[in-house]
């Protein structure tokens, strides 16, 4: 009886997921345009912001809008780029979500989900908080079909010639299950 609780406790984890605050809960604008996006999707490549760090959830709300207001205003884009964004508090910002496609990686947009970490990683780590929601928020792309099962795991400078994620944190995830440069 005992190893029955426990399967189900293991099996009622493995497909629960992270909460993760919509865009109407971090308080962010509309996009201006939309593609759906094919899923699942076969890539899922990670992202710094290159800027400030946030620990608390009204600092990363700040930083997730200022992103946002960068990618419209500056890049001209309809909408924040990235699938999602982790903060250092632990929590995971809703970008354009898991069905539309991303504005993060060139000819990886419409097969991949973009997730950024808030901050600069070039010497150093996200801390440990950040590094469990990234990997939590992929076992719940895979739990709910919008990740393949055997998805590759990806550095934005695989896939674009840019420095991103940052050295350290780059490094990190080369250890993480299913990376292949």
């Amino acid at each position: 009886m005992l190893q029955l609780v426990a399967l189900f406790i293991l099996c009622a984890c493995a497909n629960s997921c992270p909460t993760i605050f919509t865009k109407s809960q971090w308080g962010g604008r509309a996009p201006t345009c939309q593609s759906s996006m094919t899923t699942p999707v076969l890539y899922v490549i990670i992202h710094h912001t290159a800027g400030a760090s946030c620990s608390t959830k009204s600092a990363c709300i700040t930083q997730v809008k200022n992103v946002q207001n960068y990618h419209m205003k500056s890049n001209g884009w309809c909408d924040i780029g990235y699938s999602f964004l982790v903060g250092e508090d632990g929590n995971i910002y809703e970008g354009r979500g898991w069905a539309t496609v991303g504005a993060h990686a060139p000819n990886y947009n419409s097969n991949s989900i973009g997730i950024n970490v808030i901050g600069t990683f070039t010497s150093r780590n996200p801390n440990t908080a950040a590094q469990n929601a990234v990997k939590n928020l992929i076992k719940c792309g895979v739990s709910k079909g919008y990740i393949k099962a055997n998805y590759i795991l990806k550095g934005h400078r695989n896939v674009t010639p840019t420095e991103c994620p940052g050295n350290t944190f780059y490094n990190t995830i080369k250890t993480w299950p299913k990376f292949k440069a």
